[in-house]
């Protein structure tokens, strides 16, 4: 094991939202990926993880990636921009040069870096036509900075498995915890480390609907996820603005 610490960098996705301890707070994939290098590094392994659900890009790179560089740890995790290609706002020339300063920055001082490249998340939300090739576009930059400065990448896109919608929550945006668990197996075989085989096991798909209850779980979808979504970017508010890190410091896993 070359990995003797882990820190995580970024949005709800890495914070782990939606696969929720007993008490409420969110595991996620980053958790159970540092418990599998810890299990394997020994007690000497430390973790930490920064992210915070609903940050922007500039907001990561502000607050999260200088001090994940000041930790000095041997593996960073980056993954940012899912909220930033939803925004009206969004400038794709500038995030894609950004993201390239970032991970020679995030590399600079010898760590390894993973990178993500998105599963197809839109499938089953509505802007489709806009967004989709906004996400083609960040995920062709995430591509070609790996490779441009020996990042390693967990290409999520590229497994259809996350067209099943057993691996979504039900706000169709976050991860189910199968959803984490997948992801967590798909960044240990990148690292080139074992992980348990459920961890890639898929649940079946769903049952097709009926045309009318479809429609009523989509009304049902739109009033208790899209509504507040919608208030939140009308009042200029985000779902993490009283959010902490839940792991500000590199310290051991504790079980």
């Amino acid at each position: 094991m070359r990995w003797r610490s882990f820190v995580a960098v970024g949005d709800s996705f890495t914070e782990g939202m939606d696969d929720a301890y007993p008490d409420g707070t969110y595991r996620g994939w980053a958790d159970m990926v540092a418990t599998r290098l810890a299990a394997e590094a020994g007690p000497d392994f430390r973790y930490a993880n920064l992210a915070i659900r609903g940050r922007l890009f500039p907001s990561v790179v502000a607050e999260q990636v200088p001090a994940a560089v000041a930790m000095k740890p041997d593996l960073i995790s980056f993954a940012a921009g899912g909220n930033d290609v939803l925004r009206r706002t969004f400038d794709p020339d500038a995030l894609v040069a950004r993201f390239d300063e970032v991970v020679r920055q995030l590399r600079s001082g010898g760590a390894d870096v993973l990178l993500f490249r998105f599963a197809d998340v839109m499938a089953r939300l509505p802007g489709q036509r806009l967004v989709a090739p906004r996400v083609e576009l960040l995920n062709q930059a995430v591509g070609e900075t790996a490779e441009r400065h020996g990042a390693i990448m967990v290409d999520l896109y590229a497994d259809d498995t996350f067209l099943n919608p057993m691996l979504w929550s039900t706000d169709r945006l976050h991860l189910s915890e199968a959803g984490h668990r997948r992801v967590a197996g798909q960044v240990l075989t990148a690292l080139g480390v074992g992980c348990d085989e459920e961890w890639l096991m898929v649940p079946p798909h769903p049952a097709p609907s009926p045309w009318l209850a479809a429609r009523a779980a989509d009304l049902r979808w739109a009033g208790q996820h899209l509504a507040p979504w919608i208030k939140r970017r009308l009042t200029g508010r985000s779902s993490g603005d009283t959010v902490t890190a839940k792991r500000p410091l590199l310290g051991p896993i504790v079980d």
